[in-house]
This record gives structure tokens, C-alpha cells and sequence, in this order.
């Protein structure tokens, strides 16, 4: 393991009194209370850990966007998280992926807490499902464990293979498909069933004064801000009182220079060194320090040239000392310096957002037909009980003296008994003999050509023994009109057709029929047809 470059910035004047430090576990050593970063690590690399009762969840976020949020809230305190999102567009995971809407950011920004959805990021080829980006903290290995366990469970149908083809680089996870199934709804039970898509919980809990502490995004800006105050102030100080000792032995040094051969003479006469840093310290009015810096002085030192230098050093820390108290005399000066340091941290490791956000509505659960480009269809039924849905642009209008085109293949004994034209966003509503009802959206039909048979609809829905379909319609909405039954013995029921808006799984048992009584037919009217019943022998 080998820390890049940025992190260096966690630690950087960490040797200049920035931090409290205190003993460590066994009190052998002694370790910093904080960091002195110069970046808001805290938001860049989020956070994960349980204390006790307190759980905390911090996504990271993209280190150019941190940054100039935090630029920002340095000039405008009284800025909220509303404005700091303008900089801030939401969490930026390093495995990319994509977040579905905007209302959980905004939650969690506001109050502390919230909940994203994080999907995958595919592209579909034909007959094909490339994953090339998975969720935050999702391990790809069981990840594709799951999809197998379900895939052999028969949880998730339409599925003849799934391969890793992942590099050290990147991830290639390939999902291949059965033809005749759409890929937009394996992929949308692919969403709802694994951890192609994720629920992160946002929950922004850190210390402050040793406390853990709930906090919305402009509180965890607002204390690096405080943070990084407190730090410059502390290094400005340090850095003054440094200084100040410099330039104090170097006034002793010139003390010296000025008197040279006195000096010297002094030292000579000495008996010893403590003898001699009396004498300069007595006879020049000098101090200890400068007194002993003296004595350590070089020869050299006494060239003209050496004595020049000193000369400079002296005027350039009169200079720096007068920066260093203003820095801390203004506030102004202040925010220019941790404005400055931030800007020089964002131009050496800006980078790209990796993570899209997907303007999802209302953060809205995403059904199988939001997956759906909008088309018409046709769907075939024969007698045997076998349906499939065809794409309409097979069918082309036919000239005069045309001798017609297949719409279906079928088997010696069967024929085709239905083919209508429905949206494939349509609801169809299977009724059959025995008085049930069963729903199936047009585009979960399996998709055909003119030339298949299709699939028998028990592998679609649930039918019983000596059970079969009566009827079928399709439906676009269920505002308004009602539904006719017609059973065998002439019994005739109707119902508000709004009474079946909510489809159960399984199907519903809508007619009690008495003796061996079957439905024959079901219609949809609007209320003001008039209704013709023909019976067997053509009354």
C-alpha cells in the first residue's frame, strides 16, 4: 500500500504546533487529536464506521466540486446547503455508476440524512448486457454469485450465459440473452433483484468538540473552514515566534560584528566558555541565546561578504515578521491565504466527476415500462393456447391482386383465433373458461417473427386443469367503461372496468359460476352500446 501525493496534504505542517497531540493507547508515544488537512477529506473520501449507537455513512464527493464549495462558503458565511449544491451536485463514488434523481441528495444535504438509489452503468448490444460500471462497496464477485443463484433458481428468466470479462482496468461483465425476450425488462429485473442497483444511506455524523454530531453540508463546510482557521493561525504563529528567534541572534550577530576585535579579545581573556558568555552578555547587554550564538559563531562569518548576507537575513525578517502579524491581525488576509491553499490543492488534483446523476423525478421507482420505447404491435393467439407479439413494420400494406403474408405458423391441428393491433404499453387482460382474470403488459409477450409459433401462455400465466382462455382485450387505461361477462347458461354480468386498474399476481376470480357453467365471452363497452347475444343454434 503506498499513499499517493494528495495525501500529504492531510499531514502538511503537522510539525508546526497546528494540532493538539495526545497519548496514544499505551502512552508510549503521542498522536495527533486531528489531521491539519489542507483538503475537506471528510467530504472527498467519505466515511464509513459504527460507534456506539452512533453509525455514521458519509459518501465521498468529487474534489473539484468539495473545493469550490468550500471557496465559496469562505466569502459567504451565511450561505446555505441550497447554494453550496449549486458547486456540490452530489456524491462522486470511485467505482462512477449513476444516482437516480436528486431529491435524496438534497435530503441528506439539508438535514444530515437521506437515501440514493445507485445503479449500474450497462450498454446494450444485440442479445447482449455489458456492465461496465457496479455500485459504491459492491463486491463484483458476489455480485455475480447473486444473478447465478437466480438465474439457476429460475428467478430471473431470459438469461443463456453471464461471463466476467473484467480486466485490471476495467469491468466487462457480460449478461447474454435468449432470444424472443426484451431486454429492457430482464434488465429492469436485473435493477430490482441484485445489487446492479443499491440503496446507500446517507448519514453525515462526525465528531465536533469530541461530540458526534449530525450534520447537513453546510455545517461540515462551515467547520473545515473553522478547522483550517485555527490551523493557519496556529502555523502563522509558530512560523512568528521562529522568526522572531531568528532575527533576535542575529542582532546579537551584528552586535558582535560591529565590535569584532573587541569581542575576540574578550573571548581570548577567558578562562572557559561560561566565563565568556558572562563577559558578552554583560559588557553588550545581550542575551543568552544571542550570547551563545556568538560564541558558536564561525570564523567565516567574519568575511564581508558573510557579513552582508547577514545583513540581508536580517532586513528580509523584519519584512516577513511584519506579513506574519498582520496575517494574524486580519481576517481579510486570513481567507485569501485558505482560499489560495485550496486553489493550488484543486489545480493539482482536480478531476472529473464520475458519477452521473440521472434527473429521475421525484426519485420515482422505475417500472419495466419506463424501460419501454413507446410502439404499436400485433399480437397473435391460436386455439392451442399459443401467443407472441410481432413488431407492426413486418406487416406493409398490401397492393391489389397480393396474395397476402403469414402471420403465423401453427401447428397441423391448431389455428390462429386472435390478432389485433395494441400499444405494446397496454395492458391485456386474459379471461378465461372458469371465470378468472389474468394481466400481462403487450411487451412482456415474447417478441416474435411471422414465422414462429410463439409461446403457450400457461409459461405466462397460471391456468388450472381443463382451463383455457375465453377471451382477451387490451386495455390503454381503466378510466372509464365497463366489462360484459357472458357465461355457457346466459348469465350476464357488469362490472366498472375500474375495478381491475390494480393487477394481482396469480390472477383474481371475478365470476362464481354455477353447475358446469363457463365463461364464453367477455366485451368491453363504454356504457352506451347496445349489446346483441347470439346463442348456439344461431337464436
Amino acid at each position: 500500500c503506498k499513499l499517493k501525493k494528495i495525501a500529504e496534504e492531510l499531514l502538511q505542517d503537522i510539525e508546526k504546533n497546528t494540532v493538539d497531540f495526545i497519548p496514544n493507547f499505551d502512552n508510549s508515544l503521542k498522536e495527533p487529536v486531528v489531521l491539519p488537512s489542507k483538503i475537506p477529506n471528510l467530504l472527498i473520501n467519505g466515511t464509513s464506521g459504527i460507534a456506539v449507537g452512533m453509525a455514521s455513512n458519509i459518501p465521498p464527493h468529487n474534489v473539484s466540486e468539495v473545493i469550490k464549495a468550500v471557496i465559496y462558503a469562505v466569502d459567504n458565511e451565511n450561505c446555505d446547503a441550497e447554494e453550496l449544491m449549486k458547486f456540490i451536485k452530489g456524491p462522486d463514488f470511485p467505482t462512477g455508476a449513476s444516482i437516480l434523481g436528486y431529491n435524496g441528495i438534497k435530503q441528506a444535504y439539508k438535514t444530515g440524512r437521506g437515501k440514493i438509489r445507485v445503479r449500474s452503468k450497462i450498454k446494450l448490444e444485440k442479445d447482449k448486457i455489458i456492465v461496465y460500471e457496479i455500485p459504491y462497496m459492491v463486491n463484483k464477485s458476489l455480485l455475480l454469485e447473486n444473478i447465478g443463484e437466480l438465474i439457476k433458481d429460475k428467478r430471473l428468466e431470459g438469461i443463456s450465459d453471464l461471463r466476467d470479462e473484467s480486466s485490471r482496468n476495467e469491468i466487462r461483465v457480460v449478461i447474454e440473452l435468449k432470444k424472443g425476450f426484451n431486454h429492457e425488462i430482464i434488465l429492469n429485473n436485473l435493477y430490482k433483484n441484485t445489487q446492479l442497483e443499491t440503496t446507500f444511506g446517507i448519514n453525515m455524523i462526525a465528531l465536533y468538540g469530541n461530540e458526534p454530531k449530525i450534520m447537513n453540508l453546510k455545517e461540515l463546510v462551515n467547520y473545515f473552514i473553522e478547522h483550517r482557521k485555527n490551523v493557519v493561525l496556529r502555523r502563522t504563529r509558530f512560523d512568528l515566534d521562529k522568526t522572531e528567534l531568528r532575527k533576535h541572534i542575529l542582532e546579537g550577530l551584528l552586535i558582535a560584528l560591529n565590535d569584532i576585535d573587541n569581542i575576540i579579545t574578550l573571548i581570548k581573556k577567558s578562562s572557559n566558555v561560561e566565563n565568556a558568555r558572562k563577559g558578552l552578555i554583560e559588557n553588550y547587554n545581550l542575551s543568552e541565546k544571542q550570547a551563545v550564538a556568538i560564541l558558536e559563531m564561525r570564523l567565516q562569518r567574519l568575511t564581508s561578504l558573510e557579513q552582508d548576507k547577514i545583513k540581508e537575513e536580517h532586513k528580509s525578517l523584519i519584512e516577513i515578521i511584519k506579513e506574519l502579524k498582520e496575517i494574524l491581525d486580519s481576517e481579510i488576509k486570513l481567507k485569501n491565504i485558505i482560499k489560495n491553499e485550496l486553489e493550488e490543492i484543486m489545480n493539482l488534483y482536480k478531476d472529473e466527476r464520475r458519477t452521473e446523476i440521472l434527473n429521475v423525478e421525484n426519485d420515482e421507482i422505475i417500472e419495466d415500462e419506463d424501460l419501454i420505447k413507446e410502439e404499436n404491435i400485433v399480437i397473435t393467439f391460436t386455439n392451442k393456447g399459443y401467443i407472441k407479439s410481432t413488431k407492426l413494420e413486418e406487416y406493409k400494406q398490401q397492393k391489389r391482386g397480393g396474395k397476402g403474408l403469414i402471420a403465423t405458423t401453427t401447428n397441423e391441428d391448431d389455428f390462429l383465433e386472435d390478432l389485433f393491433i395494441v400499444n405494446n404499453l397496454s395492458t391485456i387482460m386474459f379471461f378465461t373458461n372458469k371465470g378468472r382474470i389474468h394481466w400481462l403488459k403487450a411487451y412482456q409477450i415474447p417478441l416474435g417473427t411471422r414465422y414462429t409459433k410463439g409461446k403457450a401462455i400457461v409459461n405466462l400465466i397460471d391456468l388450472g386443469n381443463d382451463e383455457k382462455i375465453s377471451s382477451i382485450l387490451s386495455i390503454k387505461d381503466f378510466k372509464e367503461g365497463y366489462l360484459i361477462f357472458c357465461t355457457k347458461n346466459g348469465i350476464l354480468k357488469k362490472s366498472d372496468l375500474e375495478f381491475y386498474k390494480n393487477p394481482r399476481k396469480g390472477g383474481i376470480n371475478e365470476i362464481n359460476l354455477k353447475d358446469n357453467d363457463e365463461v364464453v365471452n367477455v366485451l368491453y363497452v363504454k356504457g352506451g352500446e347496445n349489446i346483441m347475444i347470439g346463442t348456439y343454434y344461431g337464436v
